[in-house]
Formats: structure tokens, C-alpha cells, sequence
């Protein structure tokens, strides 16, 4: 009987031979690819004797680190599932999440017990050979039956996304899609064991098909996120970087820094530019300073990476060039790009819905309105789903507006992305306030909102209006 497969296993088969290579940087800190077999192994036994077990469903919080690789890939050698919980979050917002996913364990940083309410009871989580951290592994109770299919799907990780609806989803990867989907990108990035990789992006929400592709191929990894642009700067400085995985926003802090030179880029072969959609002075101004030209990587939870486009011309208008060749393209009747091909997710976690019930034909429905030409090279030029895209990180509007709502003055609220050059788009909000209501306090409701919102969600202008639009049916219209 063959085993099923499994990314954590996969990545110590493929890098067998480079135990003495270094696999991850983290500031001081540094681990070769043995050293990285040997930790996560020993966590894995140390989880397993806490209670963890295949096909649970694991909440993970965690700083951008080389902890935070550690603990992932050994909840995954246990066939485990990641639920992933960004940094940032409210305890509010971490609730839902857990209770949505249904999880049976939690997995954060220890806090020492100050005064009320008590540390949550757990397993402590702390191995100074492995890890800088000491972590607690709370046990919780799922309230719900197994998915009928979900242990046959061997799921890796659930993470939420707007799935095809606008409402907040969790989406379920099997190991054997990861497999698939870093195979598939690979075709575009060709990462090999001499490459050198600056990361700074969120793991929370770009872990699966970079950062486990970077380490089957045997690459380092360079973590330089925090704190922005130090951290960056200093490792471009230190490291011959051959590869750079960043956002408009990183590309943009490194062309106005003073002490790089376009020596300092001499052996970089790929500077990905991801997250949103690069704006053209962005790039332009980047090779201004260094003579690079930007690769543009066009990533969707549900599929993977489709789009890795590297122009000839400092042309960034929304070209996406080709898709690499495991993927399909077409558009749907209203200019909706659908895609279709290696890698895509396997199910939606809740409401439960395997992806061949909610993809008609194997398409996915990307929510980007886009054209092709002649040649098959796509061009995105607008959106006609809501969710909201910051940096990268998603917001939906409904939830950020059930915040506001509760409010007591404000009636009804409409949430909408406003452009912006750097982050894509930034929360807006229109508010249609009570009758009974003499004005609004606006440090009042800031403060209201962060109290219950991570902060990329809370809306950077609010404007009160006399109404919202609405349709037949009563509903607020959005556009």
C-alpha cells in the first residue's frame, strides 16, 4: 500500500543530501537543512505527546520567524492540518476563526500569567535546541462531525479566503495540491539549491506555495521582514541575494534607500513583485536605481501561482502575460477570468463543499475581470467580486460592516476598496447614521473599531451619508 503523500516528508527525501546547506536566516540566527530535519522531527514527538493527531485541525499563531517554520512543518509531518491565524488579529476575530474552522488545538505564544483572566490550560511547548519561543498547545473540543470526504482529502491547510461567494471561507489544501501547486510554480520561479531568497511577506498568507517550495528545492531563505525597511536593507547588505519575493510596497522602500547600490543586486536573477497589482512608477522606479526589471507574480489561495510575468519593456499595465503551462485560461461571458489546472484547492471547510461541487468544469472564478489577446496573454483590468485587497491581505467588507452596525450611532453601513498606488486598495466606509443620533465621534469610533478589528480592516475614511443605495430586493447595492 503506497503512503499518502505528505510535504514535510517530501521536503526532507528531496534535500537529503544537503544536511550541511543552510536552509533558513532569521536575523542571528541561522539552521542547515539537517539541523532542520532533526527540530522538526523532535517537535513532531513532542506534539504527538500532547495530543495532536492526523487529520486535526491545528490553530497557529506565530511571528514571521524560524519558529514559525519549525512548528508548521512538524503539525504537518503528523498529517495534521495548519489553520493559519495572522499576527494582528483581535481575540475577537481568533475566536471566530477558531470556532469556524472547528479546531482541536491552538497553538500560540506563551504570555506569563499577570493578574485575571488565568493562562488558558495546555501543554507548554518549549525546546531551546529547537525553538527561541515557548509556545502553549491548548486543547479544544470540535463541535461537528468530520466533513464527509475531509480525512479522504489528507488536508495540510484550511486558511480563510472570499472563496466564490464574498463570504469568508476556510480553504482546504491536501498535501498532494501543495505538492502539485509548488511543482506547477516552479515552472515559473526555477528555484535550485543555489539560490539565495529574501523573504518578507506574512507567512500567515503566502506560506504554502513559496516558502515549501523554496525549502523541496534545497534554497536559503533569507527572513528579513521585521523590523521594515531595516530588516530588508540590512540583508540585501549582508546576503547576495538571487532571488527576491516581495510587494510594491518593499520595492518601493528599496528604491529610496540611500545605501544600496546596483551592486548590491549583482547576483539577483528574480525580483518578484506580489501581493497586489505592481503599479508601473513602482517598477519604473526600481530599475531607475538598479536596472531590474520586476517579475510580477499574480498568486490566488485557490489556485496557486497561475502568473509569473517577466516584461522585457517597463510595461505594467495590468499584463499578465501567458499562464505557466499547467494552467488553462478562458473568460466567463461578463470578462470574469476563470482558470482551471494543476493545484487548485480541494474543498471549501465550512459550509463544507468539495471543489468539484461549487467549480462546474474544473473552473475556478477568480472575481478579476480581465481580457486576452491574440496570443493568450491576459490582461486584468478590474474586479467584480467585493473582497478587498490590502498588501495581500484580505478583508470582507460584510464583517468589517457587522462591526460598524453595532455601533450606537450608526443605522446601516457600506464597507467598499478605495485604489491606492502602494497597497492596492484601503477600507472605506459610508455610514448612514440613526435618527436619534446628534453626530459622530469619530476618535470614538476609531478606537470602537480597533477594539474589535485587526487593523488593516478598519476603514481609513468614513463619510456619512442621507442613504445607501439599494436594490429591488432591499439589499445595499454594491458596485
Amino acid at each position: 500500500m503506497t503512503a499518502s503523500p505528505n510535504i514535510t516528508r517530501t521536503i526532507f527525501r528531496e534535500t537529503a543530501a544537503l544536511a550541511e546547506k543552510t536552509a533558513l536566516v532569521d536575523e542571528s540566527r541561522q539552521i542547515t537543512y539537517g539541523q532542520l530535519a532533526e527540530a522538526v522531527t523532535c517537535l513532531a514527538t513532542v506534539l504527538k505527546e500532547a495530543g495532536v493527531r492526523p487529520l486535526d485541525r491545528v490553530a497557529f499563531l506565530c511571528p514571521d520567524c524560524i519558529d514559525y517554520v519549525l512548528l508548521s512543518l512538524a503539525i504537518l509531518s503528523l498529517d495534521a492540518a495548519v489553520v493559519p491565524i495572522a499576527p494582528g488579529l483581535m481575540s475577537d476575530e481568533c475566536a471566530v476563526l477558531q470556532k469556524q474552522m472547528d479546531v482541536h488545538h491552538v497553538l500560540s505564544i506563551a504570555v506569563e500569567p499577570q493578574s485575571t483572566p488565568p493562562a488558558p490550560a495546555g501543554h507548554t511547548i518549549r525546546n531551546t535546541t529547537c525553538l527561541t519561543r515557548t509556545f502553549l498547545l491548548s486543547a479544544r473540543c470540535p463541535l461537528r462531525l468530520m466533513p464527509d470526504g475531509y480525512a479522504a482529502i489528507n488536508p495540510a491547510f484550511i486558511r480563510f479566503s472570499s472563496g466564490t461567494t464574498g463570504a469568508s471561507k476556510g480553504v482546504v489544501l491536501s498535501h498532494a495540491t501543495i505538492l502539485d501547486r509548488t511543482d506547477a510554480a516552479d515552472q515559473g520561479l526555477h528555484i535550485t539549491s543555489a539560490d539565495t531568497i529574501g523573504w518578507v511577506l506574512s507567512m500567515s498568507f503566502h506560506f504554502v506555495v513559496t516558502i515549501l517550495l523554496f525549502l523541496r528545492k534545497g534554497a536559503t531563505i533569507i527572513l528579513c521582514g521585521s523590523p521594515m525597511p531595516d530588516a530588508l536593507i540590512d540583508a540585501v547588505h549582508k546576503h547576495p541575494l538571487t532571488v527576491l519575493y516581495a510587494s510594491p510596497l518593499h520595492y518601493r522602500l528599496l528604491a529610496l534607500a540611500k545605501t544600496l547600490t546596483p551592486e548590491h543586486f549583482a547576483r539577483l536573477r528574480m525580483a518578484v513583485s506580489t501581493a497586489i497589482k505592481l503599479p508601473e512608477a513602482v517598477a519604473q522606479n526600481f530599475h531607475a536605481r538598479f536596472g531590474i526589471h520586476l517579475t510580477e507574480a499574480y498568486g490566488i489561495i485557490e489556485v496557486g501561482l497561475p502568473f509569473i510575468h517577466q516584461p522585457q519593456t517597463l510595461c505594467y499595465d495590468g499584463r499578465l502575460g501567458k499562464p505557466l503551462p499547467d494552467y488553462a485560461l478562458r473568460l466567463a461571458e461578463n470578462g470574469e477570468v476563470l482558470i482551471r489546472g494543476k493545484g487548485l484547492f480541494d474543498a471549501y471547510f465550512w459550509p463544507w463543499q468539495t471543489r468539484e461541487s461549487c467549480q462546474p468544469g474544473g473552473w475556478f472564478h477568480t472575481g478579476d475581470l480581465g481580457e486576452i489577446s491574440e496570443d493568450g496573454s491576459l490582461t486584468l483590468i478590474g474586479r467584480c467580486k467585493t473582497v478587498i485587497n490590502s498588501s495581500g491581505m484580505k478583508i470582507f467588507p460584510q464583517e468589517v460592516e457587522e462591526v460598524l452596525n453595532q455601533y450606537p450611532e450608526i443605522a446601516e453601513s457600506l464597507v467598499f476598496g478605495e485604489p491606492h498606488p502602494e497597497y492596492g486598495q484601503l477600507p472605506s466606509a459610508k455610514l448612514v447614521l440613526k435618527e436619534c443620533a446628534a453626530g459622530l465621534d469619530m476618535t470614538a469610533l476609531r478606537a470602537f473599531c480597533r477594539a474589535r478589528l485587526a487593523l488593516h480592516k478598519i476603514p481609513k475614511t468614513f463619510t456619512c451619508v442621507p442613504a445607501l443605495e439599494k436594490t429591488a430586493s432591499g439589499k445595499i447595492r454594491r458596485s
